[in-house]
């Protein structure tokens, strides 16, 4: 891959009234023409993102958002897709002018950083005109601010130092293989190409891993499943981790040895993008359906739908053999996530290699305070192959702390 992620960059969301000049702020960190401007208050409509490297942070996804004083039906919509972005930022800018009344629009995202302890920052933009409002306000709440002009671009350079200050230090990611391998250790990637295979590469999950191990000075092997055999028999020594593709670990299991330790993408992107103890525990709500029970399919991207789709096929056939209960199944895509969670059992999570960690932690804490339980792709393969506590394994000995009682949770 020649460019990071868009999952993987710190994104910064960029919030505040109309025509406060939020798009000429992105355009002059920038340095181009990203986003629309214009006198007219509105302007922007839907959320923009700008990829961008800012150093020393790295790389960043600058958004530009509509107005949260939109008015009319459209202006309602377009705000609440401002509020969407909210899930997704780890740094927020609330940009005002200098004439800016500091009232509720300003208060609720302050309250919002503050409940999600999200650093944040006033930016007083068109700081060329007349005004102390603003800053006669953040000053006597001592509210963190700095003043620029995206016109003059005065100020724009200590804006910068600024946001390289503030980046917090727990916006990447939990690492994906970092801390569970070592040097010269051997690790297998099996990586089936079937229909749902994009032609002529693999998925992103896969390059992300083999590009890890690169970065760890590990050894990176690729195979199908099919080549599993031959390439363990072509190593002069057993490999320290096997990784495969959920939908094969049935298969993998059969060929593995017990003392070669076996895990999946999406169970290592359960740690990386989202709470893997949350997960497990939330996987064990299998044993307790009823006919009648609403299951929400939680994808994080948006996809064309393959015959034998995992979220509306395959996850649907399985769960009907293992719990033989007559289960309703809603799947959302890409941003969509509902507002309501009460009417669900449980909630199946994608892997979320499409979206940062941000917006997977939003839909886990959301379905922490409805008392909901959530599982992702991965760890719900696992358990109904009978080895979840085998493919976790691996990671009890990472910097995440695993809270794990496989023994206590009966099984049909």
């Amino acid at each position: 891959m020649y460019r990071t992620p868009a999952s993987n960059r710190l994104h910064i969301g960029i919030f505040g009234k109309r025509n406060t000049g939020k798009s000429s702020l992105i355009n002059a960190v920038t340095g181009q023409d990203t986003a629309i401007v214009s006198e007219v208050a509105g302007t922007t409509t839907d959320p923009v993102y700008k990829a961008m490297e800012i150093l020393p942070i790295g790389p960043c996804m600058l958004i530009d958002t509509a107005g949260i004083d939109d008015a009319g039906v459209l202006g309602e919509e377009r705000i609440k897709r401002t509020l969407v972005v909210l899930r997704k930022t780890d740094l927020g800018l609330i940009v005002v002018s200098p004439d800016t009344r500091i009232d509720n629009f300003e208060l609720e995202l302050i309250k919002t950083f503050q409940s999600k302890k999200l650093p944040f920052l006033f930016v007083i933009n068109k700081c060329e005109l007349e005004g102390e409002v603003a800053q006669n306000y953040l000053d006597q709440n001592k509210l963190p601010f700095i003043k620029i002009s995206a016109k003059t671009k005065q100020g724009i350079a200590e804006f910068k130092t600024k946001l390289m200050e503030m980046a917090p230090g727990h916006w990447s990611p939990v690492p994906l293989l970092g801390d569970i391998i070592n040097a010269k250790d051997v690790i297998i990637l099996v990586c089936p190409i079937d229909s749902a295979m994009p032609q002529g590469r693999l998925i992103l999950p896969q390059v992300q891993m083999m590009r890890d191990c690169l970065d760890n000075n590990a050894l990176a092997l690729v195979a199908k499943e099919t080549e599993l055999l031959d390439c363990l028999k072509a190593l002069k020594k057993k490999p320290q981790l096997v990784i495969t593709d959920s939908q094969v670990l049935e298969d993998v299991r059969d060929m593995l040895p017990e003392d070669i330790p076996l895990t999946s993408f999406s169970t290592v992107f359960a740690r990386h993008k989202g709470d893997l103890n949350a997960y497990i525990q939330g996987v064990y709500a299998l044993e307790n359906l009823k006919d009648g029970d609403e299951i929400l399919i939680a994808e994080a991207c948006t996809h064309h739908v393959q015959p034998e789709d995992i979220g509306r096929t395959k996850i649907p056939t399985w769960l009907l053999n293992y719990t033989k209960k007559d289960l309703h199944y809603e799947v959302t895509a890409g941003g969509d996530f509902p507002e309501d969670l009460s009417r669900y059992k449980l909630i199946i999570s994608c892997g979320g290699c499409m979206v940062n960690r941000g917006e997977i932690m939003h839909r886990i804490q959301k379905a922490k305070i409805a008392s909901v339980a959530i599982t992702n792709y991965g760890i719900l393969m696992a358990y109904l192959s009978g080895i979840l506590e085998r493919v976790v394994a691996p990671f009890k000995g990472g910097v995440v702390k695993l809270d794990l009682e496989f023994d206590k949770v009966p099984r049909k």
